[in-house]
Formats: structure tokens, sequence, C-alpha cells
């Protein structure tokens, strides 16, 4: 038997949808959704344009990339496959504070909803151009070894030099 609500003799039980407590979208599918706006402006691609590729509204976008909405494990597999990112990659980077809000833990607050804008999002979204720009050039060049050595440059210099 499915439960929501806050409370019964104690225990804290899961609210609707997994939405936090108090009705707010749950900082992981808002996290999810932010990575999902960060690749479609990567890519050039408008909100009508992914929604028509994926079969869908652009209202439903919106929804999925401000996380009003949850995203299903199909059409999370399909965003991955029209954004041209593994799936890993609506969840990589994650800050820890993030995480620990899964729906199975259920101890969100509002302070955490403000740390999602963390600089790793705001910077490409800032610099929206200036990141569509690098990577557009970094696909044009022809020589895949010099590719791999930009690729690792970057990396190093962002301190994510880790594989």
């Amino acid at each position: 038997m499915r439960q929501s609500g806050s409370s019964l003799k104690g225990k804290k039980l899961f609210h609707k949808r997994g939405r936090c407590p108090d009705g707010s979208p749950n900082p992981i599918d808002v996290y999810v959704g932010q990575r999902i706006r960060l690749r479609r402006l990567l890519m050039g691609i408008t909100q009508e344009r992914l929604a028509h590729l994926l079969g869908i509204t652009f209202q439903q976008i919106q929804k999925y990339e401000r996380g009003m909405n949850r995203i299903g494990a199909s059409r999370i597999w399909d965003i991955s496959k029209v954004l041209k990112v593994d799936i890993n990659f609506f969840f990589e980077d994650m800050p820890q504070t993030v995480a620990e809000q899964s729906p199975r833990n259920f101890s969100c607050d509002k302070d955490v909803l403000s740390g999602i804008d963390n600089e790793q999002l705001k910077t490409p979204l800032d610099n929206t151009n200036e990141s569509q720009e690098l990577l557009r050039n970094y696909y044009k060049i022809r020589d895949k070894k010099v590719a791999a050595h930009i690729f690792k440059l970057i990396k190093s210099l962002s301190g994510k030099s880790k594989n």
C-alpha cells in the first residue's frame, strides 16, 4: 500500500511523486533538469526542437528543466540519446547535499535548493555563447590525437584530471 502525507505514528512517509514534504520539487530532479538545460544550450538546441525530437510539448521540457516534473527512466534514456550524452551525464558532479535529498531520505529543506546553483552549473550557463563556441570548435578538430590532447589539457586546467 502506497502512503503519502507527513507522518503517521511518528514515522516519515513518502510524499506523492518524490517531491519534498513541503511540496517543492526534489533537488535531484532540479539538478537533472539543469543538466538537461546545460547540454541543450551547449548544443544550440531550443526547447521547441528538443520537444519535437522527443515527441512531447516544449512546456514539458520547461517543466523537466525546472524540476517541476520528474523524468521517467525511458524518457531520460531518450533525452540522453537526443542530446548525445551518456545517461550518467545528468548525474555527474552532483553536490553531495543534493544527492542526499533522494526521495527515500526526504529530509529536504529550502537551504539545499539554493545550493543547487553551484559554480559548476553557473559558469557554463553564464558563458553559454563561449561554451557553445568552444564545443563546436572542438568537434571541428579533424586530428583526433590533437583533440584528445586538448581535452586532457582542459580537464587538467579545470582540476578534474582524475579519470
